[in-house]
């Protein structure tokens, strides 16, 4: 019986080894999704596990918009938007910059960028929060403006307060 039993449970170590059974799904708990992102949008530390205190912490996030999704393995230059008048804001890491709350982060205020004056094609369809005011910053969060957002000469694209972004 011992032996059947070591033998089955050598069957079930291999079977996990070689993916034959399913894998578990991990998820954070509630409190640590809103500290993560307390951490992240308001430097915020999180008592006994990080804090913001390297050596030149980033006191700006900077907000980008794009005519396609950047994706996971893209930067804050993939299908970034080029139109003349364009540039990425800068917003606070603190509580005046963003508001998180339940597990979720909205900027406190609109985020309004440069009036459209040429090279006004195409449509914005995602914005990205990242750490680069220009060049190749990685792409910490990154979602879908609904409705997107038709570039034409005179138009001013916002992302309204309302925007969030939920850690789940």
């Amino acid at each position: 019986m011992v032996k059947k039993l070591m033998m089955g449970l050598g069957v079930a170590v291999l079977a996990i080894c070689v993916g034959l059974l399913p894998s578990a799904q991990a998820s954070k708990g509630d409190a640590f999704e809103n500290d993560l992102l307390k951490l992240i949008f308001n430097a915020t530390a999180i008592a006994n596990m990080a804090d913001n205190a390297a050596t030149s912490p980033l006191t700006n996030l900077y907000v980008s918009l794009h005519t396609a999704d950047p994706t996971d393995s893209g930067n804050q230059t993939s299908s970034e938007t080029a139109y003349t008048g364009y540039a990425r804001i800068a917003v606070a890491r603190t509580s005046g910059g963003w508001t998180v709350t339940a597990a979720s982060v909205s900027p406190v205020a609109n985020i309004d960028f440069g009036e459209c004056t040429a090279s006004c094609t195409g449509t914005l369809t995602h914005w990205v929060v990242g750490t680069a005011s220009s060049g190749t910053g990685k792409v910490l969060y990154s979602g879908t403006i609904t409705p997107g957002i038709a570039l034409n000469t005179g138009v001013i694209p916002r992302v309204k307060s309302t925007s969030t972004i939920t850690e789940d």
